[in-house]
């Protein structure tokens, strides 16, 4: 895969401006290099081979499967109609 072209601080700015978003000309050079280096990060992480490698569970869905198990150990809960 080509390497991208770096955003420009006037692109930068361009884009900000079709999403609705007016940046100040004195934050033109931050928000490209910010949006430069998430890229950068992007592309590495698209190089890597996950293969095999199964997801991890969110921590919710950890705290999920903790409480299932805990409620078959437990009386079942009644719940009146």
């Amino acid at each position: 895969m080509p390497a991208a072209e770096e955003l420009t601080p006037p692109q930068a700015a361009a884009w900000a401006a079709r999403t609705g978003l007016l940046l100040p000309a004195n934050r033109h050079d931050a928000v490209a290099a910010t949006a430069n280096h998430i890229h950068s990060v992007v592309a590495v992480l698209r190089e890597l081979d996950f293969a095999d490698t199964p997801p991890t569970p969110f921590p919710a869905e950890e705290e999920q499967h903790a409480e299932e198990e805990q409620h078959t150990e437990e009386e079942p809960h009644r719940a009146a109609v």
